[in-house]
């Protein structure tokens, strides 16, 4: 059952649920023995919520308006487990984390979660340090896609991360929407991947302070089942006094690009069939579909060819735990760090400077659109039993994890925004179209995606 943000919000100030009613299905599922629950959440702040939607029930039933408390008072939401929370140890998905000393205060974006009334029901688990897309976690456990679980292995397919117990959650109804991380599609990527709405905003407007880093690409947002609760959500985590109402964009006479070439290469048939039937639907809607080519994508191999920023960033930052602790670090993310060991300062240099030519030459391109659209995953969940039957070699991880990052990666070396909302038929596999445009265009993204949501999304 997909409910909203605002569908809660109208059931609770409508007085036909209560937050307590919400907070203990919502606890009732994480702990269910039959779910996936044990898989999604590393730490549930049980007791915390309990007391925080009891407090908002009762003064809500002395006609205290909803209002007074924020704009998600008595909302369960979960949080992934690389953000802090005062009193507790950030781990980030990973064992050797464990030892370090608990945060001091919360993250700057749960302290606008809490002023926004948003009950923390938990953290949830994720690929080790973020550096992964598939949201396999060797140490916690992988939560299940919501897909097709019953495949014939049993085993599942991969959730997509890094923010894949985050999705999860969402989609098993153990929260009602999610805050993830994003540095290569690590919001989008299990959104896509689930049938949800992902937000990746420009990386600047919502403060990264207090949230276990990755790289300089890294970018906090939301996973939601609606565009409009990726609004409001955004609007919170940005620091927005009061979240205004954004009006979607008017679909005719729109300009949005299409990258056919790369971006739109290579689609399992589940993906391109929802895709071009989205693609159809916005014509028939009046918008100009622009076919271009985005060239400079055919730099972005060679530019990552010694590791990127990720590699040389997480190996800085993990260098002695890397050297010293390797047994106790998923081999995928180990591997994924090396080549930070073999880049030279003037590497780093020669990549910093080439990333803003790069992004300043891409810009141009994008100025011509609106927006410019794309399928958010080229490929259907992958499965996930090859991955654990390959250790030894991690051929499938590194065949599936570059499948699932090749379109949303490039929006994050932009320094771009970007939405997916999902466009496959109920029962189908999930399929998402990524809405993306540069830096700090972020309220005309999610205008369009408004529009377009309305127009083709499946419910």
């Amino acid at each position: 059952m997909k409910r909203t943000i605002a569908d809660l919000r109208h059931a609770l100030d409508s007085r036909k649920t209560t937050s307590q009613a919400l907070v203990e299905e919502m606890l009732a599922n994480a702990r269910s023995p039959s779910g996936e629950g044990s898989r999604v959440y590393l730490k549930l702040y049980d007791e915390e919520a309990m007391a925080q939607a009891v407090a908002f029930d009762v003064s809500h039933k002395s006609n205290v308006s909803s209002a007074h408390f924020g704009p998600l008072a008595g909302i369960p939401i979960s949080i992934k487990d690389l953000f802090d929370i005062a009193g507790d140890v950030t781990t980030a998905g990973s064992i050797v984390l464990r030892d370090h000393p608990p945060a001091e205060r919360d993250a700057p974006t749960m302290e606008r979660l809490r002023r926004a009334g948003a009950i923390l029901l938990g953290r949830t688990n994720m690929t080790e340090w973020a550096y992964g897309a598939v949201g396999a976690n060797g140490h916690f456990g992988t939560p299940r896609c919501a897909w097709n679980r019953a495949v014939d292995d049993g085993a599942g397919r991969l959730p997509g991360g890094s923010t894949s117990g985050g999705a999860i959650s969402v989609t098993d109804e153990m929260a009602v929407a999610t805050i993830g991380s994003d540095t290569g599609g690590s919001v989008r990527i299990p959104a896509a991947l689930n049938g949800l709405c992902g937000f990746k905003p420009t990386a600047r407007r919502v403060p990264l302070e207090g949230a276990y880093p990755l790289s300089r690409l890294d970018s906090i947002g939301p996973l939601a089942w609606s565009v409009g609760d990726c609004v409001l959500l955004d609007a919170i985590l940005s620091g927005a006094e009061v979240p205004s109402k954004l009006a979607p964009r008017t679909l005719k006479g729109l300009r949005l690009g299409v990258a056919r070439r790369i971006l739109g290469e290579g689609l399992d048939r589940e993906i391109e069939q929802p895709y071009e039937r989205a693609l159809s639907l916005l014509a028939a809607a009046g918008v100009q579909l622009i076919d271009f080519d985005w060239s400079e994508l055919d730099e972005y191999p060679l530019l990552h060819a010694k590791g990127g920023f990720s590699a040389a960033e997480c190996y800085a930052r993990h260098r002695d735990l890397l050297a010293t602790r390797a047994a106790e670090i998923d081999p995928w993310v180990a591997v994924r760090a090396g080549p930070g060991a073999t880049q030279s300062a003037a590497d780093y240099i020669d990549l910093i400077n080439a990333r803003a030519d790069w992004i300043a030459r891409s810009e141009k391109r994008f100025a011509a659109f609106d927006a410019v659209i794309a399928p958010t995953v080229p490929v259907v969940a992958p499965r996930l039993k090859p991955i654990f039957d390959d250790l030894a070699t991690l051929g499938e991880y590194f065949k599936a994890n570059s499948a699932v990052l090749r379109n949303c990666q490039v929006i994050n070396f932009l320094d771009g925004c970007a939405l997916t909302l999902p466009i496959h038929d109920r029962g189908n596999a999930p399929a998402g179209l990524m809405i993306a445009g540069a830096a700090m265009s972020d309220m005309n993204v999610l205008a369009i995606g408004l529009a377009i949501e309305a127009a083709v999304a499946k419910r």
